[in-house]
C-alpha cells in the first residue's frame, strides 16, 4: 500500500517557508559563515538568517501555520522503544516506536457546527502526521488510507489514531499520515445526517474527497517545513475505503501523489453498499426472515469450491477463476436435504428454496429479486463490459462462488458480514437509511435526533431497496460524489502518475466485478488497455479476501498472498525507476512447504501449463 514520484513544491509549501517555518538538516544548522570575494559588505547589521527549523515540541504549534484554517492540536516526540500512548498507562500489547519519530496532529476547519455530542457535529478534519528523525528521512511521503466510514481520533490530542503510520515513519523512514476524513464520530454513517434528518453535505464532502486532499497538502507542507526541503516522492497506500480514496485522488486531485495503491476499492459506493443489504432482503422476503446458518452457507460454498477448484485433476482448495464457475446448489443432491429430494441428511443440508436464495446472493442485487440460472449468467458477465452496471434489472454484482458469504474473518471480530444470521452488515443498513433519509431504517446504532435506528430495513421489499439504490445515485451531488466512479484518469496519466490495484476474487465485502468493470470503463475512456496499462495496472488475486489472505469458505485453503511490502515495492520501482510491474509471484504465508502462484496484469488470466500445481512455474499469464 504505497507510492512515489517527483513532487513540485506547492504554493502552500512556499507560504510555509516564507513565514519562517522551514526546517534544516539533521544538525538543524541553516546558516553558513560568510565567505566574501572582493570588498566586504559595508552594512554592519548581519544578514537575516534563514527560516527557523521546526522542532518536535510545542513551539511547532505557533511556527507551523500553513493557512488560516489549520491549527496544530498536538505535538509529541517518541524515542525508539517508547510506548505509543498520549495518555494513560501502556499495556503489554501497546505498540512501541520502531525508531525516533515525531507525531503532529492538525485540525483543518471549518468543520460542521451543531449540538454537542451529535454525530454530525465536527470541529474539522483531523490529520495525524508521523515524521521520522531528520537524519532518517528517505525523502518520501507514504500516506495511509482509511476503512469503512473512517472517523476516529486523528484530530484528538488524547489518543493515537494510527500505529501503522507510526510504523511507516519508524521502519521505512517515510513521512506518513492518516485522517479522520472530517468526523471523529464512530457511530457509523450517522455523521452524514444532520440532527433534523437532512443530508449533511459538508461532512459528506469532507468524507468523500476534501479530507484526503487536505491530508495530502498538509502532509507535504509539514514535511517541507520540518526537513527544509520538499519530499521527492509522495505515495498513497490504501484498501477498501482507502482504495476508493486513492482513486478519488487520481480523479480529482491528480497532482497530490506520484504513485497510488488503490486496493479492493470501495468505488461505486452507493451502488455496491446498497447491494450489500440485498442478501438480507432475500432472506427476509424469500426465507421468512431466517438466514441460512453458517454451517449451511459453508456447506454450499464449499461445494462450489469443490466443483470449481480442480487443476490438473487436483483440488486447489479455492477457486482460481470464479468467472467460469457456474455451480448450482439447486441441482446438487449432496447439499439438498433428503426431505427436498437430496441425499444430505445432516443439519447443514439446505432446501431448494434456500439453495435458490444463495444463487440470488451470488448473482447480485436485482430490482425484482430474480436471478437467472447460473448456467446462463453466474453474475460475472457484465464485469467485462465498459458500461456501468445498474440501469437494467441487475443493479449490482454478488459475491463470487466459493467466498465466505457471511465473512468468517469478520465474524471472528463480532462484525456481521453480508449474509450473517445475526443481521445486516452495518455500513449497508446505514447507507440505505441515508439514501431514504429515514434514520429508523438503520439499526439501533444509527443515532439521530429525529429517531434512532429501529432496523426497519427488515421490512423493505425488493422494489423499495431498488428505489434506495436509485436515490443513492441521484443524490451524488449531496453525497459529495462519494461513488468515485469517474473513469477519466487522463489528468493523472498526463502528470506521470502511476497506480496499482489488486482485488481478491474471494472478497467478502466488495465485489471484484465492480473493480473489473471500472477498469474496463477507464480503458474505454482513455484509449484502450495498452494506454491504461502504461500508468494503471490491475491484479486479480484468486482466493484472497477483503485485505486478508483467505476469503474463502474453506478455512484450510492454502492461498498464496503478498509479502508485507511486495506491492508497495512494485509501485515505487515503477515510479522511481520506470520499471513497470508484470506478473507477480505470491506465496503462502505459513505451512511446511510454501506454495507459489503468479498473479497476472488484467486482463490476462492464470493458466496452468504442466507440473506441480503448487508452483508458480507451472502457470503462465495468458
Amino acid at each position: 500500500m504505497k507510492t512515489h514520484q517527483p513532487l513540485a513544491v506547492s504554493a502552500i509549501v512556499a507560504a510555509v517557508l516564507a513565514s519562517g517555518c522551514g526546517g534544516g538538516g539533521g544538525n538543524n544548522n541553516n546558516t553558513l559563515p560568510f565567505i566574501g570575494f572582493g570588498n566586504p559588505p559595508v552594512a554592519t547589521v548581519p544578514p537575516p538568517s534563514g527560516p527557523a527549523a521546526l522542532t518536535c515540541d510545542d513551539t511547532l504549534k505557533a511556527s507551523f501555520k500553513p493557512d488560516a484554517s489549520t491549527s496544530v492540536v498536538a505535538v509529541k516526540s517518541f524515542k525508539k522503544g517508547d510506548a505509543l500512548v498520549l495518555g494513560g498507562a501502556a499495556t503489554a500489547t501497546t505498540p512501541v516506536a520502531a525508531n525516533d519519530v515525531c507525531m503532529v496532529k492538525l485540525n483543518v476547519g471549518p468543520g460542521n457546527s451543531g449540538p454537542e455530542g451529535a454525530p454530525s457535529t465536527s470541529p474539522g478534519i483531523g490529520i495525524e502526521i508521523w515524521l521520522p528523525s531528520k537524519s532518517a528521512w528517505n525523502s518520501r511521503i507514504h500516506a495511509l488510507g482509511g476503512g469503512g466510514w473512517q472517523g476516529g481520533v486523528a484530530g484528538s490530542a488524547a489518543a493515537i489514531a494510527s500505529s501503522d503510520a507510526a510504523d511507516v515513519a519508524g521502519k521505512e523512514g517515510a513521512v506518513s499520515s492518516t485522517t479522520d476524513t472530517g468526523h471523529a464520530s464512530l457511530a457509523g454513517g450517522a455523521f452524514a445526517m444532520n440532527p433534523d434528518g437532512t443530508i449533511n453535505k459538508t461532512l459528506w464532502t469532507d468524507f468523500a474527497s476534501r479530507g484526503i486532499h487536505e491530508q495530502a497538502v498538509k502532509t507535504k507542507a509539514l514535511a517541507a517545513a520540518y526537513y527544509g526541503t520538499p519530499a521527492k516522492y509522495a505515495y498513497w497506500d490504501g484498501g477498501s475505503t482507502g482504495g476508493r480514496q486513492g482513486l478519488n485522488l487520481a480523479q480529482n486531485n491528480p497532482t497530490d501523489f506520484d504513485g497510488i495503491i488503490a486496493n479492493y476499492p470501495a468505488i461505486n459506493w452507493t451502488r455496491f453498499i446498497t447491494a450489500e443489504l440485498y442478501p438480507q432482503i432475500v432472506f427476509q422476503r424469500d426465507l421468512g426472515g431466517v438466514a441460512p446458518t453458517r454451517a449451511q452457507q459453508d456447506l454450499v460454498s464449499n461445494a462450489a469450491v469443490g466443483a470449481c477448484d480442480v487443476v490438473a485433476g487436483q483440488h486447489l482448495g479455492y477457486v482460481l477463476d470464479p468467472a467460469s464457475c457456474t455451480y448450482d446448489p439447486t441441482t446438487d443432491l449432496t447439499v439438498l436435504c433428503t426431505s427436498d429430494g437430496g441425499t444430505n441428511a445432516t443439519s447443514a443440508c439446505v432446501t431448494k428454496v434456500q439453495a435458490a436464495a444463495i444463487n440470488k446472493v451470488w448473482y447480485g442485487m436485482t430490482a425484482d429479486g430474480s436471478a437467472p440460472s447460473p448456467a446462463t449468467d453466474n453474475g460475472w458477465s457484465a464485469a467485462s463490459s465498459s458500461t456501468l452496471l445498474g440501469s437494467a434489472n441487475q443493479r449490482w454484482f454478488g459475491q463470487s462462488r466459493g467466498t465466505s458469504l457471511y465473512g468468517a474473518m469478520f465474524a471472528g471480530f463480532g462484525l456481521n458480514g453480508l449474509t450473517s444470521p445475526n443481521g445486516a452488515f452495518p455500513i449497508a443498513s446505514d447507507q440505505v437509511a441515508l439514501e431514504l433519509q429515514n434514520s429508523t431504517i438503520g439499526d439501533p446504532s444509527f443515532v439521530n435526533a429525529t429517531g434512532n435506528g429501529q432496523s426497519l430495513w427488515t421490512q423493505l421489499s425488493y422494489a423499495q431497496l431498488s428505489n434506495a439504490y436509485d436515490r443513492g445515485v441521484t443524490l451524488q451531488p449531496q453525497f459529495g460524489n462519494i461513488n468515485t466512479d469517474n473513469p477519466d484518469l487522463s489528468a493523472f496519466k498526463n502528470r506521470g502518475g502511476k497506480m496499482l490495484t489488486w482485488h481478491g476474487l474471494a472478497d467478502e465485502l466488495i465485489m471484484a466485478q465492480g473493480t473489473v468493470n471500472y477498469y474496463n470503463r477507464v480503458a474505454a475512456k482513455i484509449g484502450g488497455l495498452s494506454d491504461v496499462q502504461g500508468f494503471y495496472r490491475l491484479y486479480l488475486v484468486p482466493g484472497a479476501g477483503h485485505g486478508n489472505p483467505n476469503g474463502t469458505s474453506n478455512p484450510v485453503a492454502e492461498v498464496p498472498y503478498f509479502t508485507p511490502t511486495q506491492f508497495y515495492d512494485a509501485l515505487t520501482a515503477w515510479v522511481e525507476k520506470g520499471t513497470a510491474p508484470d506478473a507477480l509471484t505470491l506465496q503462502t504465508l505459513g505451512g511446511a512447504a510454501a506454495k507459489t502462484r503468479p498473479i497476472c496484469v488484467y486482463p490476462k488470466k492464470i493458466t496452468y501449463t504442466s507440473g506441480d500445481t503448487g508452483s508458480a512455474a507451472s502457470y503462465t499469464c495468458s
